[in-house]
């Protein structure tokens, strides 16, 4: 084999490497969720400029050092989730591609990472706000340590405390420009918090093999299926009014959209005690959700425009 071959070989090896390495680390930090999570702090942010009528070029490097910070934070606990439960994933088929499960990544490089990253995002938040530091650190609390650490493998309701560490998201940017003494951050807050719950019980059912076999207690494995439905379309109904509560900030047709949306939630809520098949139910009503914030969000920064 000539010199140039044996190059080329260990040029593809290293970049395999690389390539697998970041897999491994987009599966550690759940890639979705950390989207999900980062999506909202950006519409805060920009929510509050727009309302204040502030320029954005005065905010610009705030507005890259929230994300950037807000990103190593959310990421740091949601590796440290990964670490503490990795004796859990073991025994859930939609985990196994974790590095914490399959071996690529030790426990204690995880546990390092996740603190190291943590720390990393806290400094680099405060450098714009003590007061979104101050949420950034409160979500990543109740996440790492109520909802990880305590409520996860004891409680049915840990869903809320989840809930909870989620819907301080959107505090966290706007916090950056202005204190968030303000309607519009605190009902956004309450509205993904509301969200969150239906959200994740669609998760539950679709996934209850996976949660009933590593001893998980969430609500479906506790109360069975259509306890947990019937919540999920209580907790549905509750995304109804707040849309009207927007109306002053945001005008009519922000809010006919979003209650349009919520109804059609509420339809599909309706449908769990017509439809026989439970899975395909959660998974119908799982999607939804997903396009629900993705389009709420969009739907906020569209409208940022206009206030």
């Amino acid at each position: 084999m000539k010199i140039g071959e044996i190059a080329i070989i260990t040029k593809n090896v290293r970049s395999r490497s690389v390539k697998e390495f970041f897999i491994d680390l987009k599966y550690l930090v759940k890639g979705k969720v950390l989207f999900a999570n980062v999506l909202p702090v950006f519409v805060g942010f920009w929510l509050a400029l727009r309302i204040h009528d502030l320029p954005f070029s005065n905010h610009w490097l705030a507005f890259i050092t929230v994300l950037i910070g807000s990103t190593f934070v959310i990421a740091g606990a949601l590796m440290l989730n990964n670490w503490y439960e990795a004796d859990i994933d073991r025994k859930m088929e939609r985990t196994q591609k974790r590095p914490t499960v399959n071996g690529h990544f030790s426990l204690s490089f995880v546990l390092g990472l996740g603190i190291v990253t943590t720390l990393i995002g806290f400094i680099t938040v405060s450098l714009v706000s003590w007061e979104a530091a101050f949420y950034s650190f409160i979500g990543w609390f109740l996440y790492v340590v109520p909802y990880t650490f305590w409520t996860k493998r004891r409680f049915t309701w840990n869903t809320l405390v989840g809930a909870a560490s989620g819907a301080v998201t959107p505090l966290i940017g706007w916090a950056v420009l202005t204190p968030v003494y303000h309607p519009v951050p605190i009902i956004l807050a309450i509205i993904l918090f509301i969200w969150q719950v239906p959200h994740t019980l669609s998760i539950t059912i679709r996934r209850y093999e996976d949660y009933k076999r590593a001893g998980v207690p969430m609500l479906p494995v506790v109360r069975g299926i259509r306890v947990t439905q019937q919540h999920f379309l209580l907790y549905v109904l509750a995304l109804i009014p707040w849309p009207f509560l927007l109306i002053a900030e945001f005008g009519f047709v922000f809010t006919i959209l979003l209650t349009l949306m919520n109804g059609y939630y509420a339809y599909l809520a309706l449908q769990a005690f017509s439809i026989q098949d439970h899975k395909i139910w959660a998974d119908r009503t799982y999607h939804f959700s997903v396009r629900y914030l993705i389009t709420l969000s969009f739907l906020l920064i569209a409208t940022g425009f206009f206030v």
